[in-house]
């Protein structure tokens, strides 16, 4: 369920969290809002707490986290940077990011990028690439000053522009690509592709404001109840249910 903005005030047995529209995890076309959602709720239900979300764009998702306005942000990647603003939660499950490209132009890597990042991307390093703002990506690619990058504030226009050539390369979690092609651009699927391999697999979190009350005992609660979850099979009944 989404909530007001102006809710500004954080019950006891409620958190209150900012995301963004990220389909397949996370989104309010999605039954129970998704996977994500839908495991996260009942994992803080084992330690007594309901989950309300807010539903922004991603920048602005963050902003109000970062700033305490809510208990905090998901699903989020960790990244050193964001410990600052953030305490994090043990991991939920992710999916493998990386590239997708135009299929007729066949963009492929010079060696394995996992292994050196920028010997592997020496082909590709004069391509403009399209970049989501406020995203943690993959280190080795958001620590490419080198490499020309356009930002944008959502994947969904991140693969309509990568359709209509206004950049060369994007970067993007592949189960999310699959999904906005699969369901909003179908036409899009035969010239668009995934450069393989995969750069990682991205675990989620929950990212609690350190500025927000209590949330050292929302982190906790919520490990505990994500182990709870675990153990008793409901997590891996709960990704099955959502196709994962």
């Amino acid at each position: 369920m989404s909530i007001s903005l102006s809710l500004n005030t954080h019950g006891k047995d409620r958190i209150v969290l900012t995301s963004l529209n990220w389909e397949p995890y996370i989104g309010r076309s999605l039954p129970n809002n998704g996977y994500s959602y839908e495991l996260i709720s009942e994992a803080l239900k084992v330690s007594g707490y309901s989950l309300e979300i807010i539903f922004l764009t991603w920048d602005r998702a963050m902003e109000l986290a970062k700033k305490g306005h809510t208990d905090g942000v998901f699903p989020a990647y960790y990244s050193k940077n964001r410990e600052k603003y953030f305490i994090f939660s043990n991991p939920i499950p992710g999916g493998p990011v990386g590239f997708y490209s135009r299929t007729e132009n066949n963009y492929t890597f010079a060696s394995d990028p996992r292994e050196n990042f920028a010997k592997a991307i020496e082909p590709l390093k004069n391509l403009t690439f399209g970049v989501v703002e406020g995203y943690v990506n993959y280190v080795p690619f958001d620590e490419a000053n080198y490499l020309k990058k356009q930002y944008t504030i959502s994947d969904d226009l991140n693969i309509k522009r990568l359709f209509k050539k206004q950049v060369d390369i994007i970067f993007i979690d592949k189960y999310v690509a699959h999904y906005i092609i699969a369901k909003k651009y179908p036409w899009y699927s035969l010239e668009l592709e995934f450069i393989k391999p995969a750069l990682e697999v991205k675990n989620l979190h929950i990212a609690f404001s350190k500025k927000a009350k209590n949330h050292e005992a929302f982190v906790e609660a919520f490990n505990k109840g994500l182990e709870h979850i675990t153990q008793n099979g409901m997590v891996a009944e709960i990704l099955l249910k959502h196709g994962f």
